[in-house]
């Protein structure tokens, strides 16, 4: 293919596992990165750089840094007319952290073409700053650091109570009482339950790692529940959560499948949000305000760095303003001393 040719990409799943866009040195490059992340990684990987070529439809030795800038225009553009805005931030564009995620695909695509020779440099700019500059600079697109949402305890109460299944108790027990992850709760096998110990091991964590984490007495009265009255017979020997009805009956129960037990249950106790990372930042903002140092959450969670966790402390409500009234009273002490 000629440098200055364009192709169109086409995202498609051949016989192996390794996702596809007909372009060769874009296969190649995940076929190279398909060693180093997880499944999930490599599909979102795979899917932003079809956006990517799909908005710049060059090859990727005649992609140029204008290139890189045009594609950030496009997608900060107004989606559906820009008659649609999130209530988040009231942008009508894609989020900054979308596009920061996907410029950090591209990213990584010309660090492999830059190692193997075939680019000269990088042409995605590492922020607004020319490198010949020692000045850190301003990042190319700004994504503001919010508050992730959590549920309120009668929230949490209503989510629970509108539960159909004790399947569905189960995972929601494992997602809002010990933090899992919804691939995590998905992924769990039987050889995974320690019931004696009281205790789940997480196999496929985030990054490939795995733990051992704590879980309350409710979740095995759920499953015990749930494996008597509810499992199918002849349902995967592996996965402990299946699908209970329909064609797949008995089959692993898949991401679309919980979401949509959620959306239910949200429907039904009257609730605007409830989504499953919201319930996993509940239980860590829980344990927090109830005092567990940030580094048990930190395990418990599967965080790999620290900071990570810190956002707890400003999600409890207590902590803060406990350490500024702590603060404060020894204030107030030395005032009165010094003006007795």
């Amino acid at each position: 293919m000629s440098p200055r040719a364009s192709f169109m990409p086409c995202l498609i799943d051949p016989r192996g596992p390794v996702p596809s866009l007909g372009e060769p040195l874009v296969d190649e490059y995940l076929r190279f990165t398909a060693a180093r992340v997880r499944p999930n990684t490599l599909s979102a990987q795979a899917y932003d750089l079809k956006v990517f070529f799909t908005v710049v439809p060059k090859p990727p030795l005649a992609i140029t840094t204008s290139d890189v800038l045009t594609f950030i225009e496009a997608q900060r553009a107004p989606r559906r007319g820009g008659n649609v805005v999130r209530l988040a931030d009231g942008e009508a564009g894609l989020a900054a952290s979308t596009i920061k995620r996907r410029l950090a695909t591209l990213t990584s695509l010309f660090d492999y073409l830059l190692i193997r020779g075939l680019v000269e440099r990088q042409v995605v700019p590492r922020s607004m700053t020319p490198r010949s500059r020692s000045l850190r600079g301003s990042p190319l697109v700004r994504a503001p650091k919010r508050l992730p949402r959590i549920l309120e305890p009668g929230e949490a109460v209503a989510l629970v109570g509108a539960l159909r299944t004790e399947r569905d108790r189960a995972m929601v027990t494992l997602m809002l009482h010990a933090g899992l992850r919804r691939c995590e709760v998905l992924g769990l096998r039987f050889v995974d339950v320690q019931p004696g110990d009281g205790r789940v091991f997480v196999a496929e964590g985030k990054g490939g790692h795995q733990r051992i984490v704590p879980v309350v007495p409710a979740f095995f009265t759920h499953l015990s529940a749930y494996l008597a009255r509810e499992r199918p017979a002849g349902a995967d020997p592996e996965s402990v959560f299946v699908v209970l009805k329909g064609p797949t009956r008995g089959r692993r129960l898949s991401a679309a499948g919980l979401d949509e037990v959620l959306a239910g249950a949200r429907s039904r106790a009257g609730l605007s949000h409830a989504s499953c990372h919201e319930l996993r930042h509940t239980c860590f903002t829980r344990l927090r305000e109830a005092g567990m140092a940030l580094e048990a959450i930190q395990a418990q969670a599967g965080h790999a760095n620290l900071d990570t966790t810190r956002i707890y402390l400003h999600l409890s409500n207590d902590w803060l303003a406990g350490e500024y009234q702590q603060a404060m009273a020894v204030l107030d002490r030395l005032y009165e001393q010094e003006h007795p």
